[in-house]
């Protein structure tokens, strides 16, 4: 009966592909396949423009505006809606994760109509519909093994530059551009890098998907020259997301690497002696554990920096927190059924209204309080039922790429370990919500739908 009541919560028995034999959408549209079937740029090139258009904003991301960006997200919204009216039955890639994402946005939609500032609204709307639009064209074409692999090399390498500049700082030193440490601490002068991010709880949040799939990296790549190159930027990138002094950063790096560790052996586990099958995983988490005791016992900016998340409102930017949150709940108390409506600009709008003198704020710092505010609880129901889905998808694909030891399910374990990861960062942030990150997040759920293989066709794969 549990079961039952599980695979109906996260949509594992929904029949995603039976809706189109008795859609007159699909019917009143197919009419565009057979023009695809003539057309020699989407039969033999259309993988290759998919992953330049993916790719040109992961390239461009950390560089150029947010202008720039939606342009690109803008582009390929069109180019996923042109191949996907196209369509030849050849898999239309619905997954119960779109399911979800629909009802996600449908709420913001709902949010955006009832909102008390619309016009304001009505561009955070535009804003998360262009973000979706990047997670559509993913989880269609990265079912592909050979566009997986390109656009997570490319996202890799533009992650090592500014990885690797974000060092550079730490070593010549880099001009603050705010007051990121408490003025009162021992570590008030202490350099914190942001490369080219301009700010470095937002690079933080940037490294981590950067350090899943890089990890990643060192099992899917073979030859060991790109072996020694993956880990050349998990090495990089862990050393410049240690040099951002981002604690919402570190706590994600660990629930990160936790959830890596933890799939990892579930990876392994069955091909282990029956000693390490039991005895492996408490081994390395206890050693783990007593490496980060170690650091921080013998590293006083480190154990400075972590004493500081216990310190409330000692520390400047707890309390700074504290204070947004107490006028965040007032927010939600006034409208806790669909909030707001999405957005920095209706935030901005509204939080005025509510904020203790002296601590304006552009967002809720945590995620988790911005989609209450934003979207009430309803949406905060929606996002929470879709990470759900997500990871109970992840795994079960895992589950069907290990029996096959197919190298692929790394890359899906990155991806799971890297939602992880962002997820745990928004609880005390929202960096989340700048595209150079939000681009990362549906990417992220792109790359888990990708794997997607309905029950319903036995083993089927769409990687094809």
């Amino acid at each position: 009966m549990t079961n039952i009541v599980w695979q109906n919560l996260t949509l594992s028995r929904l029949p995603v592909y039976r809706w189109r034999a008795g859609s007159y959408l699909w019917q009143a549209v197919a009419f565009v396949s057979q023009w695809r079937d003539g057309s020699w740029l989407l039969t033999y090139g259309g993988e290759a423009i998919a992953i330049a258009l993916m790719s040109l904003v992961l390239l461009l991301g950390p560089f150029v505006s947010t202008a720039m960006i939606g342009v690109l997200l803008l582009a390929i919204g069109a180019y996923w809606a042109l191949i996907t009216l196209a369509d030849s039955g050849k898999g239309y890639g619905v997954t119960p994760i779109h399911y979800l994402v629909l009802l996600y946005w449908a709420i913001a939609a709902t949010a955006t109509a009832f909102s008390p500032v619309k016009q304001a609204a009505l561009s955070g709307m535009i804003i998360l519909t262009l973000y979706l639009f990047l997670f559509l064209l993913s989880a269609r074409m990265l079912r592909s093994p050979r566009a997986r692999n390109w656009t997570i090399a490319i996202f890799l390498l533009v992650a090592l530059l500014v990885s690797a500049y974000g060092i550079r700082q730490e070593i010549y030193g880099v001009e603050q551009l705010a007051t990121w440490n408490d003025p009162n601490s021992i570590l008030a002068d202490d350099t914190r890098v942001y490369s080219y991010l301009g700010n470095p709880n937002l690079l933080a949040g940037y490294l981590l998907s950067a350090i899943a799939l890089s990890g990643s990296a060192l099992f899917v790549w073979q030859r060991w020259l790109p072996k020694a190159l993956a880990a050349t930027m998990v090495l990089c990138n862990l050393a410049c997301l240690y040099y951002t002094d981002s604690r919402g950063g570190w706590l994600a790096a660990l629930a990160l690497l936790l959830a890596f560790g933890g799939l990892l052996y579930y990876w392994w586990r069955d091909r282990l002696p029956s000693f390490w099958r039991k005895w492996l995983l408490p081994l390395v988490l206890g050693a783990f554990a007593l490496f980060l005791m170690g650091a921080i016992a013998a590293v006083e900016p480190l154990r400075l920096r972590v004493m500081s998340i216990f310190a409330g409102r000692e520390d400047s930017s707890n309390n700074f927190r504290i204070n947004v949150w107490d006028a965040v709940f007032r927010m939600i108390g006034d409208r806790p059924i669909l909030g707001i409506g999405p957005g920095h600009d209706a935030f901005n709008a509204i939080y005025p209204l509510y904020m203790q003198t002296g601590y304006p704020a552009l967002s809720a710092y945590s995620i988790y309080l911005e989609h209450i505010v934003e979207m009430g609880f309803l949406g905060f129901g929606a996002f929470m039922w879709l990470i759900v889905v997500s990871l109970n998808q992840g795994v079960s694909a895992l589950q069907g790429l290990q029996r096959q030891n197919n190298l692929q399910g790394f890359w899906l374990i990155g991806a799971i370990a890297a939602t992880a990861g962002l997820l745990a960062h928004g609880v005390v942030d929202t960096v989340w919500y700048r595209p150079q990150i939000n681009c990362l997040w549906w990417l992220m759920l792109g790359i888990i739908a990708s794997f997607y293989s309905p029950k319903a066709t036995g083993s089927q794969s769409f990687e094809e």
